[in-house]
């Protein structure tokens, strides 16, 4: 059997920085083509979990684990990449909410005229998460009349809603937020409201070049593109 030339990569939309940077040297180096489809980890996970192919996969550390027990990815593949923190954005030149402490962001969410956020149910982690938060602090039902919720995915980033002026605020991770031009990321949540999403990577079972899905987890592990990593908002994970 012929040795497969591309590497199919699904990918969390909070590695897409990533790759647009890593990606090329990849390609150099191994003479493997890169076919990269990113977007919110929980619709990726529903999609393997539902027979779609490839060849690496970056999602949640739980979504991964539940599709190797699946019998979807293969066993021993599982590799943690990077963790993840939430942060808000405003647009360039905007007034920056205090983000110090909780009640602090409290106000600061209760002031707002309209807040961006991933969908709670079926869209990024962070979605889900800033649902609980605003539950928890007293204020869902007056955030509900003032969220704009982004379609996922590259296209669909909070940022690119508040860089239109079309939301004042905007909250999701760190990375994503980082990744358009028309915004000042403020900082992460504060840590008593912070959730931290590991991101990890396997090799489906239903992978025609599982060689290179296994040589892109390695490529990721390299010092420089760990830096690379860190550099995109997100906290690589040590090697052991």
């Amino acid at each position: 059997m012929a040795i497969q030339s591309e590497v199919t990569v699904l990918s969390t939309t909070a590695m897409k920085t990533v790759f647009e940077e890593l990606g090329p040297a990849f390609e150099r180096e191994t003479g493997l083509r890169l076919n990269l489809t990113f977007g919110p980890s929980l619709q990726l996970e529903k999609r393997l979990a539902e027979g779609e192919g490839a060849d690496i996969a970056i999602v949640t550390h739980a979504g991964a684990q539940d599709l190797i027990a699946q019998g979807r990815g293969i066993a021993g593949s599982l590799a943690d990449i990077a963790r993840s923190f939430i942060g808000v954005c405003v647009a360039k030149g905007a007034p920056r909410p205090d983000l110090s402490s909780a009640q602090a962001f409290k106000a600061a969410m209760l002031r707002a005229g309209s807040v961006a956020l991933s969908k709670p149910i079926g869209g990024g982690a962070s979605g889900a998460h800033m649902a609980s938060v605003f539950e928890r602090l007293g204020i869902a039902a007056a955030i509900k009349d003032k969220a704009i919720y982004g379609a996922g995915g590259p296209a669909g980033l909070v940022g690119l809603i508040v860089a239109r002026g079309e939301a004042e605020i905007g909250i999701q991770q760190m990375a994503e937020l980082m990744a358009v031009a028309g915004v000042d990321v403020v900082g992460p949540l504060p840590d008593a409201l912070q959730s931290v999403t590991q991101f990890t990577a396997f090799v489906p079972t239903a992978a025609l070049a599982a060689h290179g899905g296994r040589a892109v987890i390695d490529f990721l592990h390299r010092p420089a593109a760990r830096a690379v990593i860190k550099a995109k908002g997100l906290e690589p994970n040590r090697l052991y």
